[in-house]
């Protein structure tokens, strides 16, 4: 068994359909399968994934200017652009004022996702959007139609605070909206990396005119974002420590509870039924020498190809479930984001022109 898996039993984890890979080499076709993945290509920088509930369908950011949104067919593993601006997408809402214009589909750079359903088949889409303005954009989803693609319609955008770039974002029911800053002004990467606080969940409710800093939860790379099920508080990831953190959301000057990822580093987290599922890339990792490195006072940037882990976080025992696991893949670098759909991982990245898939195998390891 692999280190993560040893890791995993140390720790005492509950190992659910764990995958191995061995060597792995180097497709000829620029989109074949490798080993442990097949692809959807044609997704630039798919660093965040949303599947639409009760459907076929998948969202995919696209972390890269003009990558915007892609619309996914699971079942055919076709992506096309979705948000084209055209004038059927485009439908004002007054509650998000901050911008007059819907994003501009040439610039349109998509980060992190949050779908909340909101009805049968209806839903609110938010989007961290960096392509011309650092905003939240609002999209209305319909996928009522089961013998048509879903539609989306802008609705408008909520501004960071000047100078703040978002990196993930998460709603409570009532429309109250959350979002991450990786680094606020004056802290970097590199500062996380050493475990020093730089950033923090930024709030804005329904009547507010602006984003708010939450006391408390200034952590070392506050990246993915996800509320609790009772609208009770979120959970944010504190990247430079691999941790997930719990905050309750009438009080966030201390934590829950933290929890800290077996020897992964998880990106986005998302519900998935009644646990939350992180992905993110091996903390040692020795194709790549081990841990993340400083190199003349700058963190690298992790360009070198890291193996991979998904695991499930029950919020209520606080004990991971690894999922799957692989070694660096020739192709696919920067897992950020997991969707489980049936016995299919679908993996998006912050790196990589495509979604991976990974067959999870019906019955325990292999």
């Amino acid at each position: 068994m692999t280190r993560l898996s040893i890791l995993a039993g140390t720790a005492a984890l509950v190992l659910t359909g764990c995958a191995t890979t061995s060597s792995i080499q180097r497709p000829t076709d620029a989109c074949a399968p490798t080993e442990q993945f097949s692809f959807v290509c044609g997704a630039n920088k798919p660093e965040d994934l949303a599947h639409i509930s009760e459907t076929p369908w998948i969202v995919a950011s696209g972390f890269a200017t003009g990558a915007g949104l892609k619309l996914v067919d699971s079942r055919t593993r076709q992506a096309r652009f979705w948000f084209t601006a055209a004038a059927d997408q485009v439908a004002p809402d007054p509650a998000y004022p901050d911008c007059a214009t819907p994003p501009d589909p040439a610039l349109f750079t998509a980060r992190g996702l949050s779908l909340r359903m909101t009805g049968p088949g209806q839903g609110r889409l938010l989007v961290v959007n960096h392509g011309g303005r650092e905003a939240i954009e609002v999209f209305a989803i319909d996928a009522r139609d089961d013998t048509a693609p879903p539609t989306l319609r802008w609705q408008g955008c909520l501004a960071m605070p000047q100078g703040h770039v978002a990196n993930a974002v998460a709603s409570y029911s009532d429309g109250t909206v959350l979002a991450t800053v990786l680094t606020r002004p004056g802290t970097s990467i590199t500062d996380f990396v050493l475990g020093r606080a730089t950033g923090g969940v930024y709030e804005r409710g329904p009547r507010d005119r602006a984003f708010r800093l939450l006391p408390g939860t200034e952590l070392p790379g506050n990246n993915g974002l996800e509320t609790a099920r009772d609208d009770s508080g979120f959970y944010v990831i504190a990247f430079g420590l691999r941790e997930v953190v719990a905050y309750a959301r009438t009080d966030t000057r201390q934590p829950l509870w933290r929890a800290q990822a077996p020897e992964f580093m998880p990106d986005n987290i998302h519900w998935d039924g009644n646990r939350l599922l992180l992905a993110g890339m091996v903390r040692d990792e020795p194709a790549c020498g081990g841990l993340r490195q400083i190199i003349n006072g700058v963190a690298d940037g992790m360009l070198c190809h890291r193996g991979y882990a998904v695991a499930q976080l029950d919020p209520e025992s606080r004990r991971f479930s690894l999922i799957a696991y692989g070694s660096p893949d020739p192709v696919f670098n920067g897992v950020s984001a997991a969707v489980l759909m049936g016995d299919d991982l679908w993996l998006g990245s912050y790196q990589a022109d495509r979604i991976a898939i990974h067959r999870l195998p019906k019955n325990g390891m292999n």
